[in-house]
């Protein structure tokens, strides 16, 4: 493992008390299913995370626990009771997998595009837009908690708003939407588990099995218990650092190159160009020095095909070229952040 982790958007450490609440959960070790007292202890255990995770997300509706955000934006987008889907430009690939044929809505000046979204919501029958509250190679903030004006566009048209909450889920507060995705290990849960929060059943078509009919697959016991308690336990204000010295290392990065801010910017994703040095090159020094950081979402950075999303951005190629990506979690130093920026600065003198 490097000496200084800052690759946090692609997945962070597991957070104690989510360790700990999975070994209470491979106790439970019976099918949820099982109509045997086994069983359903097992049921209660799920059941109790359930409630769990909607207390601490404040989430009045419904949760679906997933194997992750991908399975999340599949049943979201897949089974969604619409005619027609919309995704953003800068959505991750895994809304594009689950929604092959959604039109694409454009960004302008780092929020989705009102006008070209008014056009596509005129077409006849109903409509979800799905749209990321936070991006996770820029940390652009395309969802506002005070001015989100995008959920009232939608809903004005009849149709359903689904944000991909997996960078701002256990951090910020959910936006005002219609279906919400959560991944369990960006926040400091464990990976291999997610949830979707529907706020009314009737919004999806149930395909059988289990999760109320709405997934399929033996639930994830540990998994669940894992999310609820990195829900309970985490947040910016646990954070070793605070907003304003994640801020401050922005900035400090910003004296020795471009950190890209196409719009609002949250405090723990950041996208900064090198002045010189392409991004793969970057990738490899910063290793050499003891820093793991990425050029993009980890689903994508290990190919040399330009960034799908800083396009979306309207990010200048060469710019995008050498744009790399550092990310913040739980457990990120305030020294860590002064050793990064000293060898950034360093490198790029």
């Amino acid at each position: 493992m490097p000496a200084i982790y800052l690759d946090h958007a692609a997945t962070t450490p597991l957070l104690p008390a989510a360790r700990e609440a999975m070994m209470e959960g491979f106790a439970l070790w019976a099918n949820p299913s099982s109509p045997h007292k086994a069983g359903r202890a097992a049921r209660a255990a799920l059941e109790d995370a359930r409630a769990r995770v909607k207390a601490a997300l404040n989430w009045p509706g419904e949760v679906v626990f997933t194997s992750g955000a991908s399975e999340a934006l599949a049943i979201g987008l897949g089974r969604a009771q619409v005619d027609l889907r919309i995704v953003s430009a800068v959505e991750h690939d895994a809304v594009f997998r689950a929604a092959p044929d959604a039109q694409v809505l454009p960004i302008c000046e780092g929020e989705p595009d009102a006008d070209a979204l008014a056009a596509m919501l005129a077409a006849p029958g109903r409509a979800v837009v799905a749209v990321q509250s936070i991006n996770s190679e820029t940390g652009t903030v395309l969802m506002p908690l005070l001015r989100n004006t995008l959920a009232e566009q939608v809903r004005a048209a009849g149709g359903l708003l689904l944000a991909d909450c997996s960078q701002s889920a256990g951090k910020a507060a959910l936006p005002d939407a219609d279906m919400i995705v959560v991944s369990a290990h960006k926040l400091g849960g464990p990976i291999g588990v997610g949830a979707l929060l529907v706020r009314d059943w009737a919004m999806l078509q149930p395909s059988g099995g289990q999760e109320r009919g709405y997934r399929q697959g033996t639930e994830n016991l540990p998994g669940a218990l894992g999310l609820a308690a990195a829900l309970e336990a985490g947040g910016h204000e646990s954070w070793q650092t605070t907003a304003e010295q994640r801020f401050d290392f922005k900035n400090a990065l910003f004296r020795h190159g471009e950190v890209l801010t196409p719009g609002g910017q949250c405090s723990h994703i950041f996208a900064v160009a090198a002045p010189r040095m392409a991004a793969t090159a970057m990738l490899i020094r910063m290793d050499s020095l003891g820093f793991a950081i990425s050029a993009g979402s980890a689903c994508s950075s290990g190919t040399l095909k330009p960034s799908r999303v800083l396009q979306g951005f309207g990010i200048d190629p060469d710019v995008a070229r050498r744009t790399i990506r550092v990310s913040l979690g739980w457990n990120t130093t305030p020294a860590e952040l002064d050793a990064f920026a000293q060898a950034w600065a360093e490198v790029n003198a």
